[in-house]
């Protein structure tokens, strides 16, 4: 069993830095990647960033490079996504999101999923 638990999600305004966390628990980590993810209500889940465990190896979207951070301890064994200069459109639920193998974009290839955070951006 695995458990990914977000945090970090709360209400700022446009400009403004956020930082989520992913506390991440359960089966060994080496060959996992773990993906952050955002859901606006009535639309699809889409990709944000994802990071390999065990090497540096990072993925952003295309809205989400240049701006969006993801970094992991393994030492907390925890991911966590550095926000900058956030805009109304990047207001959603985030979700953080496990899999075994390598990277990718697609929703249905990450096995674990946490709860959610939301995130709020005033103009």
């Amino acid at each position: 069993q695995v458990d990914l638990v977000e945090s970090g999600g709360g209400l700022v305004q446009a400009g403004d830095s956020l930082r989520l966390s992913c506390a991440v628990s359960g089966r060994p980590f080496s060959s996992w990647r773990v993906g952050w993810f955002r859901q606006v209500a009535g639309k699809e889940r889409q990709f944000v960033a994802a990071i390999a465990w065990t090497s540096p190896a990072t993925y952003y979207s295309d809205s989400a490079r240049g701006r969006f951070t993801i970094s992991r301890d393994r030492g907390k064994n925890a991911v966590y996504l550095e926000m900058n200069s956030l805009k109304p459109e990047d207001m959603a639920v985030y979700y953080c999101a496990a899999r075994v193998g390598a990277p990718t974009t697609g929703v249905p290839d990450y096995a674990y999923w946490g709860q959610g955070t939301q995130v709020t951006v005033s103009s």
